[in-house]
């Protein structure tokens, strides 16, 4: 078996098993190996293995650039505009902003307040879309309904009293889900992308981010404003998403990519 061979079953091997680092003859950034590993996880069985395999020789034609580069060109030429595409109501320009802050970074380092203001809207939405609203509604209507029928009132009447608690409720826990989750990641995520260094890259849970975006493009997504509308759902659920993720990954890792 070729040399190229025994490295690609390792370099598999690693993302299958979830390893906290890649082999030792892999160069690659921990919080880029993170992404790699979580893109892998998402990604149709029969296509994993095959990625893996392009991923490894991208990365066996040299090392990915230094500092946050690939990461930034992936944002502005994948993430940004598969979320822009799901959302065409994004009447603020938050995408288009965050997508240009991404774009200046690759070429000189961004200050940490600019990041933390673009940043913020987009976070927002996405971890509120992420929020898995059926199961919590469907939990806060059961209890509800429950609670109605305990104290004497009629199955219709608890019915209704059921959904009326379980929507404000839902709205109240994906809105503070949305807020905590923008406020950590975006914080630690300025502070990384300002200093453009990997290690603190590393620190925001990539992976976790990467898990955030499919969610919210699985589900239908909040109006930014009353009276709008908007869905991520596509066909395949999350697959397609994860697909065109982890190709404008493996595209900015490769030589040519820079």
């Amino acid at each position: 078996m070729s040399t190229d061979a025994v490295g690609a079953g390792a370099f598999l091997a690693a993302l299958a098993g979830a390893a906290p680092a890649p082999p030792a003859d892999t160069r690659v950034p921990d919080g880029v190996w993170h992404l790699l590993t979580a893109l892998y996880e998402e990604l149709p069985g029969p296509a994993a293995d095959g990625w893996a395999r392009a991923v490894h020789g991208a990365l066996r034609a040299g090392p990915p650039a230094g500092g946050l580069w690939a990461v930034h060109a992936w944002q502005a030429g994948a993430v940004l505009p598969l979320l822009a595409a799901a959302w065409p109501d994004d009447r603020s320009g938050a995408l288009a902003d965050l997508t240009a802050l991404h774009r200046a970074a690759a070429r000189a380092p961004v200050a940490y307040d600019s990041w933390r203001a673009a940043l913020r809207p987009v976070l927002l939405r996405v971890y509120e879309a992420a929020y898995d609203r059926r199961s919590a509604y469907a939990e806060a209507h059961t209890n509800a309904r429950d609670y109605a029928l305990a104290h004497g009132h009629t199955p219709a009447e608890a019915d209704a009293y059921g959904h009326q608690y379980a929507g404000l409720s839902t709205d109240a826990n994906a809105a503070s889900f949305a807020e905590a989750h923008a406020r950590a990641v975006g914080d630690a995520l300025a502070h990384a992308y300002a200093g453009d260094r990997a290690e603190p890259y590393a620190a925001t849970y990539p992976a976790a981010q990467v898990r955030a975006v499919l969610r919210a493009l699985e589900r239908p997504a909040p109006p930014p404003s009353p009276g709008a509308t908007g869905t991520v759902t596509g066909p395949g659920g999350a697959a397609q998403p994860a697909v065109t993720l982890a190709d404008g990954l493996t595209d900015v890792l490769r030589p040519h990519g820079r």
